[in-house]
């Protein structure tokens, strides 16, 4: 699945209450039509003093409804036509003043009207908070977002940081891209709810002295987008990174390694405690036996040093022998005979699942295509972005585990 089609035939109601964070707004119609979406923009009054009309008409393609007593509907009933055909109702950004007005069922001006008539057993309600870090700290204003979430609302973020007031805290409404993701995710299906996945990603750096070292040219894209994959499908997610630099997805619990060891000191306590443990990293096999304290200099001596190497743990093995063992998926970056050497790699690690690539061919891309191998033979999925290859697998792992021959 391409990337511009995550949200391919989705019809949704994007609300605008009256806050500053309507400039995200802009950004965020446009990110969700990219994706796929048809965008219905309904803005209440308060919103038309922070961002126009038009602006949104000409990023939704879809004229503006602004009031109650819109007589283009033929039957004059926007706030009921709007939600009869919608997939979801978002609103970002959602005011104090505006969460208060769900929360009391109060409907005096078209979004909180449109709100109140969607049929909520099949057009749910996103709510993006946007406020000052006051106002979202108040007892009023948190007792308004429990109720919210009491009554089916699913509330993204806030997000913390600057504000327009000047006061730096929680109550920025997120990103438009973050939001356009979470959007994405809320339409994922839930196939890991209930479930702990822990991924290793990106390459290891094995120091020799204090500035050069052994690594590798993996991006940890791979990983991450298993990363993301996974909780979108419901799973709490535990990342163990390697040294790349890529954002954490969101929701994702990171933990930033640097050496094989250390990878292996992190994941070999947590691995226990989690249902699915995914080794994409491109982990070194070997590391400099010892570490030189000093940077080692030329000093124009023209022997070229060198140094003994020793072996890394195998952390997947090591993973796929703990008696209370995930279910193991390691991946086999192959340079050839790539069949060949996932299901050697099968047999020696003892895991269920390998996913195989060619890594000359897939380090730092943005697709890759992916060979599945188990016991019982092989599949092979074709080459597409790695987060659609990514929602694959995660796929692929929740038929497994639901499968009473999962191991």
């Amino acid at each position: 699945m391409d990337e511009s089609t995550d949200l391919q035939g989705k019809r949704l109601v994007l609300g605008l209450s009256g806050g500053i964070a309507c400039y995200k707004s802009a950004e965020l119609v446009r990110a969700l039509v990219k994706a796929g979406a048809s965008v219905q923009v309904v803005m209440t009054q308060a919103a038309t003093q922070f961002i126009t009309p038009v602006t949104m008409q000409a990023l939704s393609n879809q004229p503006v409804v602004l009031d109650q007593w819109d007589a283009r509907a033929p039957n004059n009933m926007a706030h009921i036509n709007l939600t009869r055909e919608a997939d979801a109702v978002l609103v970002a950004p959602a005011s104090a003043d505006f969460i208060a007005k769900l929360v009391q069922g109060r409907a005096d001006e078209i979004l909180s009207l449109m709100c109140l008539a969607r049929p909520i057993e099949r057009c749910p309600l996103l709510l993006a908070p946007a406020m000052n870090r006051e106002m979202w700290a108040h007892p009023a204003t948190q007792r308004n977002i429990a109720q919210a979430r009491a009554d089916g609302a699913t509330v993204l973020g806030p997000a913390a940081g600057d504000q327009a007031c000047g006061e730096i805290g929680d109550g920025r409404m997120l990103e438009a891209l973050a939001l356009r993701d979470e959007v994405i995710a809320f339409f994922e299906p839930k196939r890991l709810a209930g479930k702990r996945v822990l991924i290793t990603a990106g390459p290891t750096f094995e120091a020799i002295d204090p500035v050069r070292g052994i690594t590798n040219l993996s991006s940890g894209k791979m990983g991450f987008a298993v990363a993301r994959a996974a909780r979108e499908a419901g799973a709490a997610v535990t990342l163990v990174a390697g040294p790349v630099h890529l954002p954490t997805p969101a929701g994702v619990r990171r933990i930033d390694v640097q050496s094989a060891l250390q990878m292996h000191d992190a994941v070999l306590p947590l691995a226990p405690i989690h249902d699915v443990f995914v080794a994409t990293a491109a982990v070194a096999d070997w590391r400099p036996a010892s570490l030189s304290d000093h940077k080692i200099k030329k000093d124009g001596a023209k022997q070229v040093p060198s140094f003994e190497l020793t072996e890394n743990p195998d952390i997947l093995a090591a993973v796929a022998r703990l008696p209370q063992r995930p279910y193991c998926v390691g991946f086999a970056a192959e340079s050839h005979d790539l069949l060949k050497h996932a299901r050697e790699k099968l047999i020696r690690k003892n895991v269920p699942l390998i996913v195989g690539n060619l890594g000359p061919a897939t380090f730092g891309r943005d697709d890759n295509a992916l060979l599945l191998v188990d016991a019982h033979g092989e599949r092979q999925l074709a080459t597409a972005s790695k987060r659609a290859l990514a929602r694959e697998l995660v796929r692929e792992i929740a038929q497994r585990l639901s499968s009473p021959t999962a191991s």
